[in-house]
C-alpha cells in the first residue's frame, strides 16, 4: 500500500509469507556452513541469526567478519539497524530473550509483552461495542495461539500477571455494560454482594478502570467468573503445556 492505495507487487515475496523462510534457508545454507567451519555457536531461523561468543571484542570481530561474508560472498545486505553486539538478555530472538542470572532462563521479550498488551487493549476496547460472548471468542482465538508459542518461556509469574491484567480489562468492560446505578446494584446483589455494599459501589462515581481493581469486583468478577463464561486461562494452559 502506497499513499493509501493498494498496488500489486511485481517482484519479491510477501513479508511474512510461507515462501520467505524456505528461500532464506536455501540462500543462507552457506552461512550456516561457514559458521560451523569457524566453530561458532549460533542459532538461526530464516534471516534472523544470533551468534554467541565469550567477549564484546570477539563479538565485534565476528560481526565484522560475517557481515563481510554475507555482503561479499552471498551478495546480501545486512540490516545494520537491527544488528548489534550485546549481552544475550538485552537482545531478543523470535520473541524470546534470557534472564541475566548465573543460570539463564528463557523469558518473553519486553517487545513481545508490549505487542500482547496492545492486542488485548484492541480486543477489550470499550469503544468496541460487541457482545461479551463474541469478545471472549475473539480473545480465545488469540490467547490460545499466543500461549502455545510462548509456553517455552520460564516465566510463569509474567503469565499470571498478564492474565490478572486481562481479567481487570474485562471487569472494566462489564462494569460499563451495566451502565445505570440501579443495574449495577442489582447485578452485584445477584453475585452475592450484601445489599449495603452493592448500593455503595453501584452508586460510586469512581472511573471504570479504578473500580475494576476494587476488592468487590475482584471477588465477584474474578478469574472463576470469566472461566465460567468460556474464557481460556493462559496460566492453566501454560502449566499444561509445560507438564507434557
Amino acid at each position: 500500500m502506497e499513499g493509501g492505495l493498494v498496488s500489486p507487487n511485481l517482484e519479491g515475496t510477501p513479508q511474512g509469507g510461507p515462501l520467505s523462510p524456505l528461500l532464506s534457508n536455501i540462500v543462507l545454507d552457506e552461512l550456516d556452513k561457514e559458521l560451523e567451519r569457524r566453530g561458532h555457536r549460533f542459532v538461526r531461523y530464516a534471516d534472523d541469526c544470533n551468534i554467541y561468543v565469550k567477549s564484546k571484542r570477539a563479538g565485534e570481530r565476528v560481526m565484522k567478519a560475517m557481515t563481510h561474508f554475507i555482503e561479499g560472498k552471498l551478495k546480501l545486505k545486512v540490516n545494520r539497524d537491527k544488528s548489534a553486539v550485546d549481552r544475550p538478555w538485552k537482545r531478543k530472538f523470535l520473541g524470546f530473550s534470557f534472564t541475566s542470572n548465573l543460570k539463564p532462563k528463557v523469558r518473553i521479550s519486553p517487545q513481545s509483552i508490549k505487542r500482547f498488551k496492545d492486542k488485548i487493549r484492541k480486543l477489550t476496547s470499550r469503544r468496541r461495542s460487541i457482545a461479551m460472548e463474541d469478545r471472549i471468542h475473539d480473545l480465545n482465538e488469540y490467547l490460545v495461539g499466543w500461549i502455545n508459542y510462548y509456553h517455552l518461556a520460564d516465566t510463569r509469574s509474567v503469565i499470571t500477571k498478564l492474565e490478572g491484567w486481562l481479567n481487570r480489562r474485562l471487569r472494566m468492560i462489564r462494569w460499563k455494560e451495566w451502565k445505570l446505578p440501579r443495574t449495577k446494584v442489582k447485578k452485584l446483589i445477584e453475585l452475592g454482594v450484601p445489599k449495603g455494599k452493592a448500593y455503595e459501589w453501584g452508586n460510586t462515581r469512581k472511573a471504570y478502570w479504578r473500580v475494576s481493581k476494587s476488592p468487590i469486583l475482584h471477588k465477584t468478577l474474578g478469574k472463576a467468573y470469566w472461566l465460567s463464561l468460556g474464557l481460556k486461562s493462559i496460566s492453566a494452559r501454560y502449566d499444561l503445556q509445560r507438564s507434557t
